[in-house]
């Protein structure tokens, strides 16, 4: 495709403007986000200088990731790695963003093996998305239970993950349910709690229009999660470690680990 235009390629919409739409729509292969362009990217797996972090959710969005650097004036380009991720899954945040979403948040799941993009961001980036992940803290992931390869075999040592400070939601069983896309999940939680409707309506689209924005309604909402016993860990929290004083993603102690 000639186009490379991120209109053009359908990975345009951000979720932050159209959250039933979130996660949004994922990129096919790798590719460097330049502006309002996907363009192809070479097989190299790392970048020097750069962060490398595993996206979840959004941040694996073209349009998501342009939205939020537009938003502080920054236009350089994010390498986004498609890659074979073992240990770490998609669930779901047990807290409702003022975005108007749940979003999702990752969780441990040994041995499963799913293909999920790492994003490498400069400081300046990493500031950015930092700031916009208020409910998160960013966690290294490493060890045997991690591996992050490519097709052609080589391998990241580790990765950041954003983990979720409010915990996960649970399914029926207990343990950590996977995020299936912001309309159907929203259609779940809404059926299933009569609390949920009181507070948010009865159709996702009544759900998204009350929680955007609105502070104190998204609180309630988060501590009905916890209070209705809907909420479990991620698997994860053992990997975030104290953070020192500072802006989210700059300075000396949130540096990465030497590649």
């Amino acid at each position: 495709m000639d186009d490379r235009t991120l209109e053009a390629l359908g990975l345009a919409r951000a979720p932050r403007e159209d959250p039933l739409t979130y996660p949004g729509a994922w990129p096919t292969e790798s590719g460097l986000l330049a502006g309002d362009r996907l363009l192809p990217l070479d097989d190299r797996v790392t970048y020097k200088d750069r962060t490398p972090v595993l996206a979840i959710g959004s941040n694996a969005c073209p349009g998501q990731l342009r939205h939020k650097m537009a938003e502080f004036g920054i236009g350089s380009p994010v390498p986004m790695v498609k890659l074979r991720v073992t240990g770490v899954d998609v669930g779901v945040s047990a807290h409702v963003s003022r975005v108007g979403y749940v979003s999702a948040s990752p969780v441990n799941s040994p041995g499963l093996v799913r293909e999920l993009f790492v994003t490498w961001f400069d400081a300046r980036q990493l500031a950015v998305v930092d700031a916009s992940e208020g409910a998160y803290d960013r966690a290294w992931l490493t060890g045997p239970e991690f591996r992050f390869e490519s097709g052609s075999g080589e391998s990241l040592r580790g990765a950041y993950v954003y983990v979720n400070r409010h915990g996960v939601l649970r399914d029926g069983t207990g343990v950590p349910r996977r995020h299936p896309g912001e309309r159907a999940l929203l259609t779940e939680l809404l059926a299933t709690s009569a609390e949920l409707r009181d507070l948010f309506g009865r159709t996702p689209e009544e759900f998204c229009a009350r929680a955007r924005a609105d502070r104190e309604l998204c609180e309630r909402g988060t501590r009905l999660f916890r209070e209705a016993g809907l909420v479990t860990v991620s698997g994860l929290e053992r990997f975030v470690r104290p953070q020192q004083t500072g802006s989210p993603g700059i300075g000396s102690s949130l540096s990465p680990p030497l590649m």
